[in-house]
């Protein structure tokens, strides 16, 4: 008898990643055992991810070890990650370390975590060598990235949601987001592994968990079951079409900057609406303006010194970073 279904599920998702891992690692010229961290929190996707890489990788050829984030949020935070090590290294995952964080307060709470946590997976990433670090993300925080997304008026590359690759040379990988949390959670009760449901999770304070807890709940009430799937296709496809405008915009660049870094307004209204302002985008994070500060509202400013322009003076964007119209150039500059 094989493995119940969801079980099954969760260790084919993991083995398709460790085969795309194994082939950029041998094009890479290498031909030693690529090491596949999993960042585990001790919650039921993690644990998940974490059984079914230590059941796949070593029959790929495939160090697999683990790492555990304590972000010194809650009392006893530091027995919790000494306590989900010991699970990992039940696991024979090795190495196993346990990272501690000091969390900020820029951008809020979550982001202040996220941010913490992300430095915290790079720095052991590169002291290890891993290649690639797997992330328990499912199909269901997909749905709720899109709608936070969707709620902050963002644009298309936030309603894309998260990749099932990214970071520094595709160093994080998302197995789980064709797989609903249900599925992993009922492989940890079918692999008898013990989960940690952080309270954070049930915490109204934090905007993820009201959508969680009320706002997805309630979209499906009134508009019937498949609202999670629907979300992650709509990721999907709006990925598609970002990853189509940014090829666009990056192309389009050369046509718009003259040799000393001003930009032809012309040739900037020229462009359609869309490409033009990633175009833009672009221009004003090179010239220093912070990724993560920086909002549609900014760009739309911006974007009517070409398309509305009154005479308005110089716009301040994030990062001490001014943009102005000067005769038919614009001018983006630091400082």
């Amino acid at each position: 008898m094989g493995p119940h279904p969801a079980v099954a599920a969760i260790r084919l998702a993991v083995r398709r990643v460790l085969h795309d891992v194994l082939t950029h690692h041998h094009a890479q010229g290498r031909h030693d055992p690529p090491l596949v961290l999993v960042a585990c929190s001790g919650g039921a996707d993690s644990m998940a991810l974490a059984s079914a890489l230590a059941f796949e990788a070593p029959k790929l050829g495939v160090r697999a070890g683990g790492v555990t984030v304590d972000h010194g949020l809650q009392g006893g935070s530091d027995l919790r990650a000494a306590e989900v090590a010991l699970r990992l290294r039940a696991l024979r995952l090795d190495p196993v370390e346990t990272l501690t964080v000091e969390v900020g307060r820029d951008g809020g709470p979550e982001a202040a975590a996220r941010d913490a946590r992300y430095a915290a997976l790079d720095a052991a990433a590169e002291r290890h060598g891993a290649a690639a670090v797997l992330l328990g993300h499912t199909r269901d925080d997909q749905a709720e990235t899109v709608l936070l997304g969707l709620a902050r008026g963002s644009g298309t590359r936030s309603l894309s949601g998260m990749a099932a690759t990214s970071g520094t040379d595709g160093r994080y990988r998302r197995p789980f987001l064709d797989v609903d949390r249900q599925t992993a959670r009922k492989a940890c009760l079918m692999q008898s592994l013990p989960v940690w449901d952080d309270p954070h999770n049930n915490d109204p304070a934090y905007t993820r968990s009201r959508l969680r807890h009320e706002g997805l709940p309630a979209l499906e009430k009134a508009l019937g079951k498949g609202v999670v799937e629907a979300l992650a296709r709509t990721a999907q496809l709006s990925r598609d079409d970002a990853d189509a405008l940014d090829a666009w915009a990056a192309a389009a660049e050369a046509a718009v900057f003259d040799d000393a870094g001003t930009m032809d307004i012309a040739a900037l209204y020229a462009l359609p609406p869309a490409v033009r302002r990633r175009v833009l985008r672009r221009a004003v994070i090179a010239a220093g303006s912070p990724a993560g500060s920086l909002f549609a509202r900014h760009i739309e400013e911006v974007d009517r010194l070409i398309t509305a322009w009154r005479g308005q003076g110089a716009i301040n964007l994030p990062g001490r970073v001014g943009v102005r119209r000067q005769g038919g150039r614009l001018v983006i500059r630091q400082g």
